[in-house]
């Protein structure tokens, strides 16, 4: 019943999509994007009908019940079967036994074992136990993966400094040092940071050094690496952020908007989209943007061809 009335609502769906004067667009965007709604709770009731058929039981013929019930009559055969997995021994077992009692004694390695089966019969029998070692003392695992990733980029004392200021500890507890860094390296094996032969283009600079060189605010600069519209390096959480300065970075931050560049709000209405998907479309490329960072008209500018349709203004 679900399935059909997913059914129904897609056909609906459809039928009122089609149905719309194409020159609508907003109201056939609307109607659109509620056919894939509704086509995706149609998949998704189809995939709750076969996982449910697959788990419906399935009737037993005369002849397998007949076997199923011999096996009863030979629990050793049963139990020594090669098909018998070990999630069906371990029911097996549930089945037949009524109650277990161990007691274990520590310093011979040995447990005692009383099983009372269904019917009143008890076994008792001793068990081995396995000689357990004293679990090695070592660094967790995610402190590891964090230091690899971190010697790509930062020395030794760096590192300390960013474990640290996560609050991470050494497998003894301490504080990390530069010392304690470098003797996890060497024992992991993680090679030390070198400085690149070739440096790539541009200056690192971190987000205070960049606000100045930029002219700008270190919070502006804060708020465009988050949104992406501004490129960031920041290898892990408590590592400050850097910006490379490169001729592009400086052409993007401007004192008065450039021609056929407007604000974020005309851009929306002109290409007819959210401001979501218009910031999508500057990281990507699609899109051209700037920052103006002086005047009344402070802020993102968006380049929109001059042939982009307006869904706002009336056309004769």
């Amino acid at each position: 019943m679900s399935v059909e009335r997913a059914q129904y609502e897609a056909q609906r769906a459809e039928r009122r999509y089609r149905a719309v004067d194409p020159e609508n667009r907003l109201v056939a965007r609307g109607l659109e994007a509620q056919w894939e709604k509704q086509l995706f709770e149609l998949e998704q009731a189809q995939q709750e009908l076969v996982r449910r058929e697959q788990l419906r039981p399935r009737t037993l013929s005369v002849q397998e019940r007949h076997n199923l019930l011999s096996l009863g009559q030979d629990l050793q055969r049963l139990w020594e079967a090669p098909s018998l997995a070990v999630r069906d021994r371990k029911q097996l077992l549930r089945t037949l036994l009524e109650e277990v009692s161990i007691t274990v004694n520590r310093e011979q390695y040995s447990a005692h074992l009383k099983l009372r089966w269904r019917g009143g019969k008890l076994t008792e029998c001793d068990v081995a136990l396995p000689r357990s070692r004293p679990a090695t003392i070592r660094t967790d695992e995610d402190t590891l993966a964090l230091v690899r990733r971190l010697a790509q980029h930062y020395p030794d004392a760096t590192i300390a400094g960013i474990l640290n200021a996560q609050g991470r500890l050494s497998a003894q507890g301490l504080r990390f040092n530069q010392n304690l860094v470098g003797n996890l390296r060497r024992h992991w094996k993680i090679p030390c940071f070198e400085p690149q032969a070739e440096r790539p283009e541009g200056e690192l600079l971190s987000i205070r050094q960049a606000a100045r060189v930029l002219c700008t605010a270190p919070s502006t600069l804060h708020r465009w690496v988050n949104a992406g519209f501004i490129a960031g390096e920041h290898p892990t959480p408590g590592a400050p952020w850097r910006i490379r300065i490169t001729e592009t970075l400086r052409s993007l931050f401007v004192d008065s908007t450039p021609d056929g560049y407007v604000a974020m709000q005309v851009a929306t209405r002109r290409l007819g989209v959210s401001r979501q998907t218009v910031l999508q479309r500057v990281k990507r490329g699609e899109l051209d943007a700037v920052l103006v960072r002086r005047g009344r008209a402070k802020g993102l500018r968006i380049k929109v061809a001059n042939d982009q349709p307006d869904f706002f203004e009336r056309t004769s």
